[in-house]
């Protein structure tokens, strides 16, 4: 299995507003091929910090998802939202085990 952990931190108070979106978010990646599930995480020492970790049958599944929709997911961002400058960081992984 193949994730991807996308973090940023917002700079002007919209947490509660970014983590509505993220609760009421369209699914428009639920039925991408590859794709298995989707996790958004807020530290609790960190409640400007968003976590968001997709999971995916393989890397080219999340290539061809990312290069093709990467516009449309973005599309229910709150608008006016800040982030700390250079916070925004996409690390992958390589599933080893349960």
């Amino acid at each position: 299995m193949f994730i991807a952990l996308s973090t940023f931190t917002i700079a002007n108070n919209m947490a509660p507003e970014v983590k509505k979106a993220f609760q009421e978010r369209p699914h428009l990646v639920d039925n991408a091929p590859g794709y298995r599930k989707m996790e958004v995480l807020c530290p609790q020492d960190a409640p400007n910090e968003i976590w968001l970790i997709t999971y995916w049958t393989d890397e080219e599944s999340y290539q061809v998802w990312h290069k093709n929709h990467l516009r449309e997911s973005h599309s229910n961002i709150p608008k006016g939202l800040k982030l700390v400058p250079r916070s925004a960081k996409v690390r992958f992984f390589t599933h080893i085990a349960d």
